[in-house]
């Protein structure tokens, strides 16, 4: 454990962060996964819903700094590559 007053802070800091992080990661891919199911499922109305859905989760985890913009990018383009590949 750390014995000056800021190092103490900066855990603190870094563990809500993490924590925050982490929920957003989640959140995504469990949307992710949402879309999957679907094209398994090969409900193209469904993944269609679903895929709004978790291009915002991600659009958001991106703005947050959860993610870089690239890969933001590249995981909304392979998932609506996957949903518009059912047709």
């Amino acid at each position: 454990m750390a014995n000056i007053k800021s190092a103490k802070k900066r855990i603190l800091v870094n563990e809500t962060k993490a924590a925050r992080n982490k929920a957003i990661r989640s959140r995504v891919k469990t949307s992710i996964k949402k879309v999957d199911a679907a094209i398994t499922a090969g409900d193209k109305a469904a993944a269609q819903v679903c895929l709004i859905s978790a291009i915002a989760e991600i659009d958001k985890a991106a703005t947050k700094g959860v993610y870089h913009k690239n890969t933001a990018s590249r995981k909304v383009s392979r998932i609506s590559k996957a949903v518009n590949a059912m047709a």
